[in-house]
């Protein structure tokens, strides 16, 4: 630590107010620059006042050391893009693609994820200027993941980039390694850009890999799910691919075809979450005056499972002609899909990251009471 970081103590910082003041009577270093010098000591620290605060210090003579991130060095977050599939599916290949195409005055830096001890996906991708950082030796979402914390940590320090791409282990349960990104200290850091997952259609349709817990994770997460490898496809497997990711909930961004695992680089800014309110993109053929709708909450705000489960027993009285009702909601800090058909309903635990969200179709129902009721179940 540089010694000119250190000042004397004022013997007046006797209180918080006065200590949050005095800059002179703290040893202040920037975990993001390093550096503890007079021009980053005149910057606005968010860790001065929270340290403070919180720890109830009475300051003499002694120095204190807080830590924290310089406002100044840079304020926006990084936007972070995941790319996961299954073992094979072109995730590396897709990743060069949109390399090949990055504007020349963003910066990115790249992070690749392999199963194996020996890294080979990296190689594959280092020769065109961009960092790339290895994490071989296990996946992302286990025993790798204290190793991408500080990598990631690292890289954005040392790059200061526009995006981070991560490349996930075609064994890598995706959303778990959305989890990581998310947790603090990241979640201060990264912006979760769009999530791609790259399939195999002929897998998707197989029910051997469809019913597969990892596979069902890797589906789940994803923005945009890519087919690859479609010139090995009949027509009727890309039908029946494209009729499946039309009914998979909730429903995704994007869906694409793609040659050799070519994508566009415009589908990384596409809007990945939806309005507060929305109409359902589909109904059945024949709606028979059923009306649709669909309301989602931001990720981070827990539901209540009792409150919930009231709801959804309650849904057929606020409602006329209901036939449908499902959604994806956040409870006590896991994500779990809930679905009432037939007068039954029932739950289990998904990848979905993005938002809390309920959808309904109905004969007719009052949107605005729908709404509220979900608000009131709010933790």
């Amino acid at each position: 630590m540089c010694s000119h970081a250190q000042h004397e103590c004022n013997d007046h910082c006797h209180d918080h107010e006065e200590a949050e003041a005095h800059h002179s009577a703290f040893i202040l270093v920037c975990t993001e620059c390093g550096a503890a010098d007079e021009q980053t000591l005149s910057h606005e620290w968010a860790a001065l006042r929270a340290g403070v605060a919180e720890s109830g210090f009475a300051l003499k003579e002694e120095h204190v050391v807080l830590t924290g991130i310089c406002k100044n060095v840079r304020s926006e977050k990084t936007k972070v893009h995941l790319i996961s599939g299954f073992l094979g599916t072109g995730k590396t290949t897709a990743l060069k693609s949109l390399m090949a195409q990055k504007d020349p005055n963003e910066k990115w830096v790249i992070i690749v994820n392999e199963f194996g001890e020996i890294g080979i996906d990296g190689a594959v991708l280092s020769d065109n200027g961009i960092p790339v950082a290895e994490i071989a030796g296990g996946c992302l979402c286990c025993t790798a993941g204290p190793q991408m914390g500080v990598t990631v940590q690292k890289m954005l320090r040392d790059a200061k980039p526009d995006r981070l791409m991560i490349e996930a282990s075609g064994l890598a349960h995706a959303a778990s390694v959305i989890d990581e990104l998310k947790a603090k200290p990241l979640d201060g850091l990264l912006e979760i850009g769009a999530v791609f997952t790259v399939v195999d259609p002929r897998q998707f349709i197989n029910p051997d890999y469809a019913q597969q817990a990892l596979y069902k994770d890797q589906i789940g997460i994803c923005d945009v799910l890519v087919a690859s490898k479609t010139d090995l496809c009949t027509p009727e497997q890309l039908a029946e691919f494209h009729d499946k990711a039309a009914k998979l909930f909730p429903p995704k961004a994007k869906v694409v075809e793609v040659q050799n695992a070519q994508l566009d680089i415009q589908w990384l800014d596409i809007p990945v979450v939806e309005k507060s309110r929305y109409r359902l993109k589909a109904l059945p053929d024949n709606t028979m005056g059923f009306q649709s709708q669909g309301f989602t909450f931001p990720a981070g705000r827990d539901f209540d499972g009792e409150k919930l489960t009231n709801f959804f027993n309650d849904l057929p009285k606020m409602t006329e002609g209901l036939v449908r009702a499902k959604g994806v909601f956040q409870v006590l800090g896991t994500w779990v899909w809930l679905n009432w058909v037939d007068g039954q309903w029932g739950a289990n635990q998904v990848s979905w990251r993005r938002d809390s969200r309920f959808e309904l179709i109905a004969k007719s129902f009052d949107a605005d009471l729908i709404e509220q009721k979900l608000k009131d179940a709010l933790e």
